[in-house]
C-alpha cells in the first residue's frame, strides 16, 4: 500500500476509536474512567496492527509515528486549556481537570510515538512493550476495580486481582500480537520461541506496576518491557 495512504488509514482508525470512546463517555454511556481505560486498551493494537499496511521503505516508521505524534500534540494544547474539548477531558480524565491528561495519556503518547521509531514492525521488542501497557497495564484498573481482592502489601492501593490482570492481560494481547505478525510472515520461528521471553517480560511488568507509583506506569513499565525485550528477543 502507498504508504501515505496506509498513514491516513492508521490515523483514521486510531482518531475514530479515540472519538468514539469520547462520544458514549460525553453522552454518559460509560463512566469517564471506564472509557480512559478502553482507550488506553484498544489505542495499541490497533495502532500496531496498522502497522501491517505499511510498506517496506525507509520512512515508513516516520510516517506511522505521526499519528500518535498528532493525537499527542492535542493531548498537549488540551491539557494547558489552548484547545478546547469537553468529550476527550470527560474520557481521558479522572476528575473532569485537563491537566490530567498531561500526565498518564501524554506519557502513553510519548511511548508510542519513541517505540514506533526504534523498533518498528520488524522487531517484537517495540509491540511487546506496547502491549504491556495497554494489555497489561490498562486492564490492571478494570479487573482491580471488578473484583474484590486483598491489597498488595508494599503497595495499599493495588491489588492482587490488578497484578494478575496485568501479567494475563499483557501476556495474552502480546501474543495475539506476535502470532498475526508471524501469520504474515514478518516473523520466523515456531510460536513457542516467544513463550519463555513473553512470561518473563509480563512478570518483570507486573512487578514494576505493583509499585506505589502514580501516572508513571505507562513509562516505567514499557520502558522496562522494552528492555528485557531487547536482550530476550
Amino acid at each position: 500500500m502507498n504508504p501515505f495512504i496506509a498513514m491516513i488509514l492508521t490515523f483514521a482508525a486510531a482518531l475514530g476509536w479515540l472519538r468514539l470512546m469520547d462520544f458514549f463517555a460525553h453522552q454518559g454511556w460509560i463512566e469517564s474512567r471506564l472509557s480512559r481505560k478502553i482507550i488506553h486498551i484498544g489505542t495499541g493494537p490497533i495502532f500496531v496492527l496498522c502497522w501491517l499496511l505499511f510498506p517496506g521503505v525507509w520512512y515508513a516508521r516516520w510516517l506511522a509515528a505521526l499519528v500518535p505524534f498528532a493525537i499527542t500534540v492535542q493531548f498537549v494544547l488540551i491539557g494547558f486549556g489552548i484547545m478546547k474539548d469537553e468529550a476527550s477531558v470527560k474520557a481521558m480524565s479522572r476528575t473532569g481537570d485537563p491537566k490530567e491528561i498531561l500526565r498518564g495519556p501524554l506519557y502513553y503518547g510519548i511511548m508510542f510515538v519513541v517505540l514506533t521509531l526504534v523498533f518498528w514492525k520488524n522487531s517484537p521488542v517495540g509491540m511487546t512493550a506496547l502491549m504491556m501497557m495497554c494489555g497489561g497495564d490498562g486492564i490492571a484498573d478494570v479487573v482491580g476495580r471488578k473484583f474484590n481482592s486483598p491489597k498488595l502489601f508494599h503497595s495499599p492501593e493495588k491489588s492482587i486481582a490488578g497484578s494478575l490482570g496485568v501479567f494475563f492481560g499483557g501476556w495474552i494481547m502480546s501474543a495475539v500480537v506476535l502470532a498475526i505478525y508471524m501469520a504474515m510472515g514478518l516473523f520466523a520461528g515456531p510460536f513457542t520461541h516467544f513463550l519463555l521471553p513473553l512470561t518473563v517480560i509480563a512478570v518483570v511488568g507486573t512487578l514494576v506496576e505493583s509499585l506505589p507509583q502514580k501516572d508513571v506506569d505507562n513509562v516505567t513499565v514499557t520502558l522496562v518491557a522494552a528492555i528485557l525485550g531487547w536482550f530476550l528477543f
